[in-house]
Protein backbone atom coordinates (compact mmCIF):
# COMPACT_ATOMS: atom_id res chain seq x y z
CA UNK A 1 0.00 0.00 0.00
CA UNK A 2 1.59 2.91 -1.23
CA UNK A 3 1.81 6.36 1.30
CA UNK A 4 2.44 9.94 0.76
CA UNK A 5 3.08 12.53 3.66
CA UNK A 6 1.80 16.01 3.24
CA UNK A 7 4.27 18.38 4.98
CA UNK A 8 2.36 22.29 5.22
CA UNK A 9 5.08 24.31 6.85
CA UNK A 10 5.66 28.41 6.83
CA UNK A 11 8.91 29.34 8.68
CA UNK A 12 10.08 26.33 10.29
CA UNK A 13 13.45 25.71 9.82
CA UNK A 14 14.03 24.25 13.13
CA UNK A 15 11.47 22.00 13.23
CA UNK A 16 11.12 20.76 9.55
CA UNK A 17 14.10 18.39 9.96
CA UNK A 18 13.22 16.56 13.09
CA UNK A 19 9.13 15.99 11.50
CA UNK A 20 10.36 15.26 8.47
CA UNK A 21 12.48 12.05 10.05
CA UNK A 22 9.92 11.00 12.32
CA UNK A 23 7.40 10.85 9.28
CA UNK A 24 10.25 8.62 7.79
CA UNK A 25 10.42 6.70 10.09
CA UNK A 26 6.31 5.84 10.56
CA UNK A 27 6.03 5.05 6.89
CA UNK A 28 8.33 1.90 7.32
CA UNK A 29 9.11 1.74 3.64
CA UNK A 30 10.95 3.35 0.88
CA UNK A 31 7.72 2.67 -1.21
CA UNK A 32 6.56 6.66 -0.23
CA UNK A 33 7.06 9.97 -1.35
CA UNK A 34 6.77 13.08 1.68
CA UNK A 35 5.59 16.24 0.19
CA UNK A 36 7.13 19.66 1.89
CA UNK A 37 4.59 22.27 1.09
CA UNK A 38 6.43 25.18 1.97
CA UNK A 39 5.37 29.37 1.98
CA UNK A 40 8.44 30.47 4.02
CA UNK A 41 9.96 33.95 3.89
CA UNK A 42 13.23 32.48 3.51
CA UNK A 43 14.44 29.84 2.16
CA UNK A 44 15.94 28.45 4.87
CA UNK A 45 12.97 25.99 5.84
CA UNK A 46 13.04 24.19 1.91
CA UNK A 47 16.62 23.49 2.22
CA UNK A 48 16.20 22.05 5.78
CA UNK A 49 13.98 19.29 4.41
CA UNK A 50 15.94 18.85 1.16
CA UNK A 51 19.07 18.11 3.49
CA UNK A 52 17.10 15.31 5.48
CA UNK A 53 17.84 11.54 5.00
CA UNK A 54 15.05 9.45 4.11
CA UNK A 55 14.11 5.86 2.68
CA UNK A 56 11.22 7.87 1.14
CA UNK A 57 11.32 10.17 -2.32
CA UNK A 58 11.15 13.70 -1.39
CA UNK A 59 9.64 16.51 -3.32
CA UNK A 60 9.76 20.28 -2.37
CA UNK A 61 6.90 22.13 -3.41
CA UNK A 62 8.15 25.60 -2.24
CA UNK A 63 6.82 29.74 -3.56
CA UNK A 64 3.52 28.68 -2.34
CA UNK A 65 0.69 31.59 -0.80
CA UNK A 66 0.32 31.76 2.48
CA UNK A 67 -2.26 29.74 3.59
CA UNK A 68 -2.20 25.83 5.29
CA UNK A 69 -4.73 25.16 3.26
CA UNK A 70 -3.57 26.48 0.49
CA UNK A 71 -0.03 24.09 1.24
CA UNK A 72 -2.26 20.75 1.90
CA UNK A 73 -4.21 21.08 -1.30
CA UNK A 74 -1.64 22.23 -3.46
CA UNK A 75 0.08 19.35 -2.06
CA UNK A 76 -2.74 16.81 -2.97
CA UNK A 77 -2.50 17.73 -6.28
CA UNK A 78 0.64 16.64 -6.81
CA UNK A 79 1.14 13.67 -9.72
CA UNK A 80 3.69 12.14 -6.78
CA UNK A 81 0.33 11.35 -5.12
CA UNK A 82 -2.12 9.92 -7.52
CA UNK A 83 -0.94 6.24 -6.62
CA UNK A 84 -1.01 6.98 -2.61
CA UNK A 85 -3.98 4.84 -0.85
CA UNK A 86 -2.92 6.59 2.32
CA UNK A 87 -1.77 10.26 3.19
CA UNK A 88 -0.38 11.45 6.34
CA UNK A 89 -0.64 15.06 7.14
CA UNK A 90 1.45 16.40 10.12
CA UNK A 91 2.07 19.71 11.37
CA UNK A 92 5.93 20.96 10.84
CA UNK A 93 5.93 23.25 14.17
CA UNK A 94 5.87 20.38 16.18
CA UNK A 95 9.35 20.18 18.87
CA UNK A 96 8.78 16.58 19.89
CA UNK A 97 7.48 14.56 16.59
CA UNK A 98 6.47 10.53 17.43
CA UNK A 99 6.39 8.39 14.94
CA UNK A 100 4.67 5.98 17.07
CA UNK A 101 1.64 8.53 17.05
CA UNK A 102 2.39 8.99 13.01
CA UNK A 103 2.22 5.24 12.68
CA UNK A 104 -0.54 4.50 14.15
CA UNK A 105 -2.79 7.58 12.54
CA UNK A 106 -1.64 5.57 9.39
CA UNK A 107 -2.97 1.94 10.83
CA UNK A 108 -6.02 3.24 11.42
CA UNK A 109 -6.94 4.23 7.94
CA UNK A 110 -5.42 0.80 6.86
CA UNK A 111 -7.42 -0.60 8.84
CA UNK A 112 -10.56 1.26 7.49
CA UNK A 113 -11.07 4.49 9.19
CA UNK A 114 -11.59 7.48 6.18
CA UNK A 115 -9.47 9.68 8.53
CA UNK A 116 -8.01 9.23 11.65
CA UNK A 117 -6.66 12.06 13.98
CA UNK A 118 -4.15 12.33 16.70
CA UNK A 119 -5.72 13.16 20.26
CA UNK A 120 -3.81 14.86 22.56
CA UNK A 121 -4.86 16.81 26.17
CA UNK A 122 -4.46 20.34 25.65
CA UNK A 123 -3.50 22.64 28.37
CA UNK A 124 -6.35 24.48 30.04
CA UNK A 125 -5.30 27.80 28.58
CA UNK A 126 -5.15 26.77 25.16
CA UNK A 127 -7.49 24.97 22.51
CA UNK A 128 -10.40 27.82 22.69
CA UNK A 129 -11.59 27.00 19.33
CA UNK A 130 -11.80 23.31 19.97
CA UNK A 131 -13.22 23.24 23.57
CA UNK A 132 -15.64 26.00 23.26
CA UNK A 133 -17.09 25.68 19.74
CA UNK A 134 -15.63 23.01 17.08
CA UNK A 135 -15.52 19.99 18.85
CA UNK A 136 -19.14 20.30 20.94
CA UNK A 137 -20.63 21.67 17.62
CA UNK A 138 -19.67 19.00 15.49
CA UNK A 139 -20.37 16.29 18.04
CA UNK A 140 -23.76 17.79 18.52
CA UNK A 141 -25.04 17.94 14.84
CA UNK A 142 -22.80 14.69 13.59
CA UNK A 143 -22.75 12.69 16.17
CA UNK A 144 -19.14 12.46 16.02
CA UNK A 145 -17.29 13.18 19.09
CA UNK A 146 -13.99 13.79 17.90
CA UNK A 147 -11.45 15.17 21.00
CA UNK A 148 -9.11 17.13 18.59
CA UNK A 149 -11.28 17.65 15.34
CA UNK A 150 -8.61 20.37 14.46
CA UNK A 151 -5.67 18.68 15.28
CA UNK A 152 -2.78 19.12 12.44
CA UNK A 153 -1.39 15.50 12.77
CA UNK A 154 -4.06 12.91 10.63
CA UNK A 155 -4.57 10.58 8.14
CA UNK A 156 -6.80 9.53 5.26
CA UNK A 157 -7.80 7.50 2.62
CA UNK A 158 -7.27 8.68 -1.04
CA UNK A 159 -11.05 8.32 -1.61
CA UNK A 160 -11.37 10.52 1.23
CA UNK A 161 -8.82 13.26 -0.07
CA UNK A 162 -10.42 13.05 -3.57
CA UNK A 163 -13.41 13.86 -1.89
CA UNK A 164 -12.52 17.11 -0.23
CA UNK A 165 -10.59 17.63 -3.60
CA UNK A 166 -13.85 17.93 -5.56
CA UNK A 167 -15.41 19.17 -2.16
CA UNK A 168 -13.02 22.51 -2.45
CA UNK A 169 -13.92 23.36 -5.69
CA UNK A 170 -17.32 23.26 -5.44
CA UNK A 171 -17.05 25.88 -2.46
CA UNK A 172 -18.53 29.15 -2.68
CA UNK A 173 -16.04 31.89 -3.14
CA UNK A 174 -15.76 33.21 0.58
CA UNK A 175 -15.65 30.09 2.10
CA UNK A 176 -13.33 28.41 -0.48
CA UNK A 177 -10.70 31.69 1.18
CA UNK A 178 -11.88 30.23 4.37
CA UNK A 179 -10.52 26.27 3.27
CA UNK A 180 -7.32 27.94 1.56
CA UNK A 181 -6.28 28.93 5.25
CA UNK A 182 -6.97 27.74 9.22
CA UNK A 183 -10.59 26.56 8.22
CA UNK A 184 -8.83 22.89 6.50
CA UNK A 185 -8.74 21.02 9.33
CA UNK A 186 -12.48 21.19 9.94
CA UNK A 187 -13.04 21.09 6.11
CA UNK A 188 -10.92 17.68 5.64
CA UNK A 189 -12.78 16.21 8.85
CA UNK A 190 -16.39 16.98 7.98
CA UNK A 191 -15.66 15.70 4.45
CA UNK A 192 -14.17 12.58 5.82
CA UNK A 193 -17.62 12.21 8.02
CA UNK A 194 -19.75 11.92 4.79
CA UNK A 195 -16.79 9.09 3.13
CA UNK A 196 -16.46 6.56 6.34
CA UNK A 197 -15.73 6.19 9.96
CA UNK A 198 -13.69 8.71 11.91
CA UNK A 199 -10.92 7.31 14.23
CA UNK A 200 -9.03 9.05 17.22
CA UNK A 201 -5.62 8.11 18.15
CA UNK A 202 -4.75 9.09 22.11
CA UNK A 203 -1.89 10.27 22.76
CA UNK A 204 -1.17 10.52 26.83
CA UNK A 205 1.06 14.11 26.69
CA UNK A 206 0.03 17.47 24.88
CA UNK A 207 2.16 17.91 21.92
CA UNK A 208 4.88 20.78 22.33
CA UNK A 209 3.87 23.01 19.52
CA UNK A 210 3.74 26.77 18.54
CA UNK A 211 0.77 28.75 20.23
CA UNK A 212 -1.63 29.58 18.49
CA UNK A 213 -3.35 32.33 20.51
CA UNK A 214 -2.20 35.47 18.92
CA UNK A 215 -3.52 34.03 15.64
CA UNK A 216 -7.00 33.65 17.59
CA UNK A 217 -8.97 35.81 15.18
CA UNK A 218 -7.79 34.37 12.35
CA UNK A 219 -8.58 31.30 13.21
CA UNK A 220 -11.68 31.75 14.35
CA UNK A 221 -12.56 33.73 11.23
CA UNK A 222 -11.10 30.82 8.75
CA UNK A 223 -12.63 27.90 10.51
CA UNK A 224 -15.82 28.58 11.77
CA UNK A 225 -17.61 29.77 8.72
CA UNK A 226 -16.22 25.84 7.59
CA UNK A 227 -17.84 24.83 10.77
CA UNK A 228 -21.27 26.18 10.08
CA UNK A 229 -21.52 25.25 6.50
CA UNK A 230 -20.98 22.03 6.36
CA UNK A 231 -22.76 21.32 9.63
CA UNK A 232 -25.98 23.04 8.84
CA UNK A 233 -27.59 20.63 6.45
CA UNK A 234 -26.88 18.10 9.06
CA UNK A 235 -30.01 16.19 11.31
CA UNK A 236 -29.08 16.56 14.66
CA UNK A 237 -28.93 12.80 16.36
CA UNK A 238 -30.82 12.60 19.73
CA UNK A 239 -28.89 12.97 23.17
CA UNK A 240 -27.40 9.59 23.85
CA UNK A 241 -28.02 8.42 27.24
CA UNK A 242 -25.63 8.68 29.76
CA UNK A 243 -24.38 12.26 29.25
CA UNK A 244 -22.12 12.14 31.64
CA UNK A 245 -19.92 10.24 29.75
CA UNK A 246 -18.60 12.92 27.84
CA UNK A 247 -14.76 13.38 28.87
CA UNK A 248 -12.69 16.50 28.23
CA UNK A 249 -8.62 16.07 29.14
CA UNK A 250 -7.46 19.19 30.25
CA UNK A 251 -3.84 19.32 31.02
CA UNK A 252 -2.98 21.47 34.11
CA UNK A 253 0.01 23.84 33.83
CA UNK A 254 0.69 27.19 35.72
CA UNK A 255 0.40 30.24 33.90
CA UNK A 256 2.15 33.36 34.76
CA UNK A 257 -0.08 36.03 36.04
CA UNK A 258 2.32 38.14 33.66
CA UNK A 259 1.31 35.99 30.42
CA UNK A 260 -2.49 35.69 31.32
CA UNK A 261 -3.03 39.18 31.81
CA UNK A 262 -1.19 39.80 28.23
CA UNK A 263 -4.11 37.32 26.60
CA UNK A 264 -6.70 39.27 28.52
CA UNK A 265 -5.60 42.41 27.46
CA UNK A 266 -5.25 41.13 23.75
CA UNK A 267 -8.99 40.03 24.15
CA UNK A 268 -10.16 43.15 25.44
CA UNK A 269 -8.62 45.07 22.46
CA UNK A 270 -10.51 42.45 19.77
CA UNK A 271 -13.43 44.64 20.51
CA UNK A 272 -16.60 44.97 22.65
CA UNK A 273 -18.40 42.57 24.18
CA UNK A 274 -21.69 41.54 22.49
CA UNK A 275 -25.32 42.53 24.35
CA UNK A 276 -27.48 40.67 25.68
CA UNK A 277 -24.69 38.21 26.74
CA UNK A 278 -26.58 36.92 29.62
CA UNK A 279 -29.64 36.73 27.80
CA UNK A 280 -28.12 34.55 25.35
CA UNK A 281 -25.44 32.57 27.40
CA UNK A 282 -22.82 30.53 25.85
CA UNK A 283 -23.60 27.73 24.50
CA UNK A 284 -26.38 28.55 23.35
CA UNK A 285 -25.65 31.37 20.58
CA UNK A 286 -23.26 28.76 18.96
CA UNK A 287 -26.63 27.05 18.15
CA UNK A 288 -28.30 29.87 17.29
CA UNK A 289 -25.40 30.84 14.64
CA UNK A 290 -26.09 27.44 13.67
CA UNK A 291 -29.62 27.31 13.40
CA UNK A 292 -29.13 31.10 11.24
CA UNK A 293 -27.02 29.72 8.72
CA UNK A 294 -29.84 26.75 8.34
CA UNK A 295 -32.14 29.32 7.45
CA UNK A 296 -30.41 31.39 4.76
CA UNK A 297 -27.94 33.67 6.81
CA UNK A 298 -24.48 33.35 4.69
CA UNK A 299 -21.97 31.46 7.45
CA UNK A 300 -19.37 34.11 7.38
CA UNK A 301 -22.04 36.33 8.53
CA UNK A 302 -23.20 33.92 10.90
CA UNK A 303 -19.50 33.69 12.35
CA UNK A 304 -19.32 37.34 12.11
CA UNK A 305 -22.31 37.85 14.52
CA UNK A 306 -20.62 34.85 17.07
CA UNK A 307 -18.02 36.20 17.06
CA UNK A 308 -18.03 39.14 19.82
CA UNK A 309 -19.88 36.10 21.98
CA UNK A 310 -16.97 33.74 21.58
CA UNK A 311 -14.12 35.92 22.81
CA UNK A 312 -16.62 36.79 26.07
CA UNK A 313 -16.29 32.95 26.69
CA UNK A 314 -12.83 33.11 26.26
CA UNK A 315 -12.10 35.71 28.36
CA UNK A 316 -14.49 34.55 31.12
CA UNK A 317 -12.61 30.82 30.85
CA UNK A 318 -8.91 31.96 31.09
CA UNK A 319 -10.13 34.71 34.17
CA UNK A 320 -11.87 31.89 36.10
CA UNK A 321 -9.99 29.02 34.94
CA UNK A 322 -6.78 30.06 36.82
CA UNK A 323 -8.14 29.38 40.22
CA UNK A 324 -10.41 25.63 38.77
CA UNK A 325 -8.72 22.39 39.38
CA UNK A 326 -8.63 20.48 36.31
CA UNK A 327 -11.86 18.39 37.43
CA UNK A 328 -13.47 21.07 37.27
CA UNK A 329 -12.23 22.79 33.73
CA UNK A 330 -12.95 19.64 32.28
CA UNK A 331 -16.63 19.06 34.13
CA UNK A 332 -17.44 22.52 32.82
CA UNK A 333 -16.62 21.91 29.35
CA UNK A 334 -18.18 18.32 29.62
CA UNK A 335 -21.58 20.72 31.05
CA UNK A 336 -21.21 22.67 28.29
CA UNK A 337 -20.75 20.05 25.49
CA UNK A 338 -24.39 18.57 26.51
CA UNK A 339 -25.79 22.18 26.67
CA UNK A 340 -25.09 22.97 22.80
CA UNK A 341 -26.27 19.27 22.25
CA UNK A 342 -29.85 20.04 23.34
CA UNK A 343 -29.59 23.68 22.48
CA UNK A 344 -29.19 22.20 18.73
CA UNK A 345 -32.10 20.24 19.06
CA UNK A 346 -33.88 22.52 20.16
CA UNK A 347 -33.08 25.25 17.51
CA UNK A 348 -33.76 22.29 14.89
CA UNK A 349 -36.52 21.21 16.06
CA UNK A 350 -38.34 25.00 16.23
CA UNK A 351 -37.53 25.16 12.72
CA UNK A 352 -39.26 22.13 11.37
Amino acid sequence: MRVAVILPSRNEPTTIAAVTAAADTALGSGSAVIVNADSSDTPVTAQNFAATVTRAEKAPLTGLARGKGIQILAAARRPELADAEVVLIADTDTRDPDPVVYAALLDRVRAGAALAIADYPRHWDEANLTNHLARPLIAATTGHDVPQPLAGDLALTRGTLATALRAAEALPSALSVCVDGYGIDAFLLLVAVTVGPLASVRMDRPKQHAGSFLHLPAIYHQAVPVLLHLTAPRTPPPVPPGGDAIVYRVSSRTVEPARLKTMLTTLESLGQHSDGYDEHPWPRVVADAWCAVRSGIPPIEAARRLWPHYFRRVTDWLTSGQHATPRQRAGRLATAHARLHTAVLTAAGARR
